[in-house]
């Protein structure tokens, strides 16, 4: 699949694609959101939850050059 494929997938088709074949990595709180970052395939995706919401309000994928990396990398232990 794609990353155009992917993006053109409605919001349910993407959360059965994640849940049924991405990895869950590392989930962080950004602003009004837990943001949780999955694999899939090789590529990684965030999943914007707004908990006052109740809702998923975007599942995008990972810009490298976004200052959020810092709070994934902030998460991820390496031995």
């Amino acid at each position: 699949m794609s990353r155009e494929e992917f993006t053109s997938m409605t919001l349910n088709q993407k959360i059965k694609t994640l849940y049924l074949e991405g990895t869950f990595v590392v989930g962080i709180r950004y602003y009004g959101h837990k943001v949780n970052l999955y694999l899939l395939r090789d590529e990684y995706i965030e999943v914007f939850y707004n908990h006052k919401l109740d809702k998923i309000d975007k599942i995008d994928f990972l810009p490298m050059n976004h200052s959020r990396m810092k709070f994934y990398l902030d998460q991820i232990k390496f031995s």
